[in-house]
């Protein structure tokens, strides 16, 4: 099985880490009512941190059960005497207008509901609680997706900018696994909510886990989460090495400049410009499409992208606009 508290480290701790989290400045906290955002939130609150804002969007995929989150959470919050701000989304509307999948579209509504909020709060450090499984399905799942050069994991800070927002995200949790958070919750007698749509097969995250994963470690002869993680952590080290080294900022790209580029280093500059720009399901046939447009005389100058939009190039700019 998988080591306990950190991926290289035995026991789980009787108090939860919080690496990296600034005790005196002003938070938001993303809280589903799962059992992991709560213990999150249960821990900053037991270790003196009280600058938060509590944050919960309600995707409107599961009716009653969806309010009964929300109501939670917001009980939650008065008994911690918290600030909360809590929102409703359409998500399968969402997805039907933009074409995207549920999983997807979920995420999109939930970023741009944290834009609104720190806009709102004049707060631009949010904290989630991703831990190591969800770095080691994240992982297999973006490679399994074909992702290319977006294998790197999530990172225990990165700096979004959501629409006009620019967004601190802090995971302090990406070193501790699902069953060290399941433990502090037991002790501490943490109640939350269960979501009945984390054990359904439908949704491929949950097939990832409850099928995939368990079907490796038995070919393999152990627990592969482990190793998974390990790639995901380094493949992010480089990755954040290779943004830092080509400085290739903005929601624009320098055709000139991407074409001196090795290939390699092409297809990184492109996957993360369509991060940046939001641009959903990136492949590595997409960046390899997108790659297409940059030869002098190329045959086309603009490629659709997922979500109703599309790339464009023009007097020596690559771009991202809505469809015609």
């Amino acid at each position: 099985m998988a080591k306990k508290s950190q991926p290289d480290r035995d026991g789980a701790p009787a108090a939860l880490p919080l690496p990296g989290v600034p005790r005196n400045r002003r938070l938001l906290v993303g809280v589903s009512g799962g059992i992991d955002s709560t213990a999150l939130l249960h821990a900053l609150v037991q270790q003196g941190i009280r600058k938060i804002t509590v944050l919960h969007l309600d995707h409107g995929l599961r009716g009653a059960a969806g309010a009964a989150d929300a109501a939670f959470v917001k009980a939650l919050a008065r008994r911690m005497k918290l600030p909360l701000l809590a929102a409703r989304a359409d998500v399968a509307a969402l997805a039907r207008e933009r074409k995207l999948s549920i999983e997807t579209a979920a995420r999109e509504a939930r970023y741009s509901f944290f834009a609104r909020a720190a806009r709102q709060t004049r707060c631009r450090t949010l904290l989630l609680a991703h831990h190591a499984d969800d770095q080691a399905e994240t992982f297999l799942f973006n490679l399994l997706r074909g992702g290319g050069s977006g294998l790197g994991g999530m990172r225990p800070r990165a700096v979004r900018e959501i629409d006009g927002v620019r967004l601190e995200i802090l995971r302090p949790w990406l070193g501790l696994w699902r069953a060290d958070i399941e433990a502090y919750a037991g002790r501490e007698k943490i109640r939350y909510r269960e979501d009945a749509s984390n054990a359904s097969l439908r949704h491929t995250r949950n097939r990832l886990r409850g099928r995939v994963l368990p079907m490796l470690a038995k070919e393999f002869g152990r627990d592969v989460r482990q190793s998974l993680w390990r790639a995901a952590e380094v493949l992010s080290a480089q990755q954040e090495w290779l943004n830092q080294s080509l400085c290739l900022d903005g929601e624009e790209l320098p055709v000139a400049a991407l074409r001196a580029l090795p290939d390699a280093l092409q297809r990184h500059a492109i996957h993360q410009w369509l991060r940046r720009v939001r641009t959903p399901q990136i492949s590595f046939a997409l960046v390899e499409s997108i790659r297409a447009l940059l030869p002098a005389g190329a045959p086309r100058a603009k490629i659709n992208l997922p979500g109703g939009q599309f790339a464009r190039r023009r007097a020596g700019r690559l771009f991202v606009e809505g469809t015609d």
